[in-house]
């Protein structure tokens, strides 16, 4: 019997200074599979998909971007999809 994964949705709210390396962590954690990144307005400036080969290939200058970002805006949200086993029952 195989277990498949859910994905689970969570939003976080941080400022323009920690942006960088919030995405940074939530890109090395591994079970990410999709990171937006919304301005104090709730429109979406920035949008990754996340693979295995993206995280290696383009990690330095997409966070480059996300740096250049961090200045327009004091507050960030940070919308995450996960890719979560079950719940163990």
């Amino acid at each position: 019997m195989s277990q498949t994964h859910h994905t689970v949705t969570e939003e976080l709210k941080i400022s323009a200074d920690k942006l960088v390396d919030t995405i940074r962590d939530l890109l090395h954690s591994g079970n990410v599979t999709h990171v937006v990144i919304k301005n104090h307005e709730g429109h979406t400036i920035f949008e990754i998909p996340v693979t295995v080969g993206l995280i290696g290939f383009v990690l330095a200058p997409m966070l480059a971007a996300i740096g250049a970002l961090a200045v327009y805006a004091a507050d960030y949200t940070i919308v995450v999809t996960r890719s979560e086993p079950p719940p163990v029952v």
